[in-house]
């Protein structure tokens, strides 16, 4: 007697189920706007402006010269000035400058060495440098163990001035 019962029950759920299943949803009339969609479901060449922050910048000579701060945009959404760090100790004595973001030349490759592992930057071990001039590519080289778009951001920029130069120029401030 029970296993007929069950059994009943379990029937008539399945009897209402396909009946809700069945029913299609009301057309609605109303005049609203359609859900924003996403522009793109894959950002494989693009970089995440909070990575940038903390990016080298070296000069054309392979000598760090600083490293990125800030990037400003204008009000359309497009990065117009790189704020860049030269010198200090831990942000201490830093001097900021405001160079135009166009100005900078980014590198997924890591910068060229000449010496040996004792004259390259720490983290950087002999094995990972790469030979003849960095170059403005956006894909990494095909020997390279990681791949530098993974990271969402370049592994540095070029910048054509010496260190001198960028603490000589004024130093920017961000008005209140």
């Amino acid at each position: 007697m029970l296993m007929k019962s069950i059994v009943t029950g379990l029937a008539g759920t399945a009897l209402l189920a396909t009946v809700a299943f069945a029913q299609t949803p009301p057309a609605t009339t109303d005049k609203a706007a359609p859900a924003a969609t996403a522009t793109t479901t894959s950002a494989h060449d693009q970089w995440r402006i909070s990575k940038m922050s903390g990016v080298k910048v070296y000069n054309e000579a392979n000598e760090n010269i600083g490293s990125i701060n800030d990037l400003l945009m204008d009000k359309s959404g497009n990065v117009k000035i790189a704020v860049i760090g030269v010198g200090g100790f831990l942000g201490m004595g830093e001097h900021l400058v405001a160079v135009p973001y166009e100005k900078l030349k980014f590198v997924n490759e890591p910068v060229a060495y000449s010496g040996t592992a004792a004259t390259n930057p720490p983290g950087r071990p002999a094995s990972t440098t790469t030979t003849g001039a960095a170059t403005g590519t956006d894909r990494p080289a095909a020997t390279a163990t990681t791949s530098s778009s993974s990271k969402w951001y370049p592994d540095h920029a070029v910048f054509n001035a010496s260190k001198d130069e960028l603490k000589n120029m004024p130093e920017f401030k961000y008005s209140e």
